[in-house]
């Protein structure tokens, strides 16, 4: 094997060419990028780097001499427009065509715009990629009132982010409730009073909203519950739509997303998907965090090379909203779920474990107890047996449950 092809230069594409070549393969590798930037952490942008607390230099996965090492054959910026399967090419809209014997797609998702239309106006922004979080920080030099659509991760974090500076906010949720598909009813109340209590409006069940361009690039938002109201700027926060086209079109079995086996690989022996795109082995759905794209592909690395290994790790991910870090480890599983603990330590520092009926941790929120989730990622992957009243007892030290 002489040649592999990555389509998708983000966080799983850097963590597969990392991997690739500390395992020692030496072939020809080309990543096909749509930015000129590549190999970066999404995560920080909606946050850190949106509010100027970290550079974008910050976001890089590797330093300069790094990248050099890896001997990357670049084709940026540029598009992976079809892959025949048969012929083992990837076509890009350059007009190059790339032979490769192993190919990965790691093409991630896009911000989901609900209405069309709405891309269509100045003073509308979504939160992808280097070049929107630039766009909408430049906005907010003169943007006083702002308007977030959607009230999951990245609505609420660029609405703190936005508050934190001073600006008027209000969040249009679609939902009865924040961040519904992830998170349960009384965490979703621990957000809204986040959010409230920091002087940010929210309007849920915003089932029917209109946005129309008006005097001075300013942006009315019709909202059929509570009327009109005109902002500087509004930041669509609507999900995200994966990047599934190229694999559809190849004929791969493909559902939400790229549907891949414990080692990424797709229907297609020779074509292995990570990240976003694809589909969690264990799980069924996509995964949206860093260390799922991260671990995915370097699990998917190392398999294209014949070191054969599983992934399944425990869903993880992370949130900074205002003074808060909240941690979520494992999945929302209301239907698994026989029990809630609430552990509040303080008015900063509290956790939400979700219990099976065998009292085996499923699902765990925490805030502010990054030590906490540690050992919680032990109990969920030895499936230990936890006392629901010793989860709650602050008199009790959690340590001792290793």
């Amino acid at each position: 094997m002489n040649k592999i092809v990555i389509v998708g230069a983000g966080q799983a594409a850097g963590w597969a060419v990392h991997t690739l070549r500390t395992q020692g393969y030496d072939g020809e590798i080309h990543v096909v990028s749509n930015e000129d930037s590549v190999f970066y952490e999404r995560p920080p942008l909606s946050k850190q780097v949106l509010s100027k607390e970290a550079t974008v230099e910050s976001l890089n996965l590797f330093t300069a001499e790094q990248l050099d090492e890896f001997s990357v054959i670049w084709h940026k910026p540029d598009l992976a427009v079809n892959i025949d399967k048969f012929a083992k090419t990837v076509q890009l809209k350059s007009g190059k065509t790339l032979s490769y014997d192993k190919l990965l797609i790691a093409t991630g998702s896009r911000a989901r715009i609900p209405v069309a239309q709405w891309s269509e106006l100045k003073n509308v922004y979504t939160m992808r990629d280097i070049q929107d979080c630039q766009n909408l920080a430049e906005q907010f030099k003169t943007a006083q009132n702002i308007a977030v659509i959607g009230g999951g991760w990245i609505g609420l974090e660029i609405a703190a982010t936005a508050r934190k500076q001073g600006k008027n906010v209000e969040i249009f949720e679609y939902g009865s409730r924040l961040c519904a598909r992830s998170v349960s009813p009384e965490v979703s109340i621990f957000l809204k009073n986040l959010h409230e209590d920091a002087g940010t409006k929210i309007h849920l069940n915003a089932t029917q909203l209109n946005l129309n361009e008006v005097e001075s690039q300013k942006i009315e938002v019709q909202n059929v519950d509570s009327g009109t109201h005109i902002f500087d700027c509004v930041v669509v926060g609507a999900g995200a739509q994966i990047a599934k086209e190229l694999a559809t079109a190849a004929s791969l079995d493909v559902k939400d997303g790229i549907v891949v086996n414990e080692y990424g690989q797709s229907s297609d022996p020779d074509i292995y998907a990570a990240g976003d795109v694809a589909i969690h082995p264990s799980l069924g759905y996509c995964i949206q965090s860093w260390a799922n794209a991260q671990n995915q592909a370097i699990s998917a690395a190392k398999s294209m090379l014949g070191d054969l290994t599983p992934y399944q790790d425990i869903p993880w991910l992370w949130s900074d909203q205002y003074q808060c870090n909240i941690q979520i480890l494992g999945t929302y599983q209301p239907e698994q779920t026989s029990q809630v603990v609430i552990r509040k330590t303080n008015s900063t520092q509290q956790c939400f474990f979700y219990l099976n009926e065998k009292n085996q941790l499923i699902n765990m929120i925490a805030v502010n107890e990054a030590k906490l989730v540690k050992l919680a990622k032990r109990w969920l992957a030895s499936a230990k047996e936890l006392d629901p009243q010793q989860l709650q007892d602050l008199d009790f030290n959690l340590m001792k449950l290793k």
